[in-house]
């Protein structure tokens, strides 16, 4: 499961949960994003903290691990150099999996080397209730026929890093978007304070 995680919030697992459950997967593997070239629009929170946060939220489920592959990558993080590592590293047997948001996936058409993606993995594209996937498919139809996508219906992702980021910048509360430990994380290293 790639993503900046900046910060991890409850759809984030929530969403892995149901993958993991519902393609009867090994486990999950969080992949905080390194230094993410498509999020130029924002600076985004050093790699160090998001990793630790993911680390924190995670670290109750036997079946959820964290990467710092990307964190430790220097320059820009593309996704397909890390798909390309985790196939070398596991094989052209093993199955592998992305999980994103179905918002997100339409968009990876357009990301660096994206021609490879269906020979190195299969998109889990996840979506809200409400969702209108019929009209998504539709209205993307050139994209699904480039891309191996599974799609799944997690009921949390009306939560986002963003609103947690405003909400904290805002001294407003986190409880219940995101783990006690990470919200106590976020507080004792003072992160999204400032503008972002």
């Amino acid at each position: 499961m790639g993503g900046t995680f900046d910060p991890i919030h409850f759809g984030h697992l929530v969403t892995a949960e149901e993958a993991l459950v519902q393609f009867n997967l090994n486990r999950v593997v969080f992949m905080p994003s390194g230094n993410p070239a498509r999020k130029t629009h924002r600076e985004v929170t050093s790699g160090e903290h998001r990793y630790l946060m993911a680390v924190i939220a995670t670290a109750s489920n036997p079946d959820f691990e964290v990467s710092r592959m990307e964190i430790d990558r220097a320059g820009p993080t593309y996704t397909v150099d890390t798909l390309r590592t985790l196939r070398s590293i596991h094989g052209s047997r093993a199955d592998l999996y992305f999980i994103t948001g179905a918002d997100a996936v339409w968009e990876i058409v357009t990301w660096k080397d994206a021609d490879e993606f269906v020979d190195l993995c299969t998109f889990i594209a996840a979506t809200r209730p409400g969702y209108d996937l019929d009209a998504a498919r539709s209205e993307h139809a050139e994209q699904l026929a480039r891309l191996k996508i599974e799609f799944i219906e997690v009921p949390a992702l009306a939560i986002s890093s963003t609103d947690i980021r405003l909400r904290v910048k805002e001294k407003r509360p986190v409880r219940y978007l995101t783990s006690e430990s990470v919200a106590a994380y976020i507080e004792k290293q003072k992160l999204y304070r400032e503008a972002y």
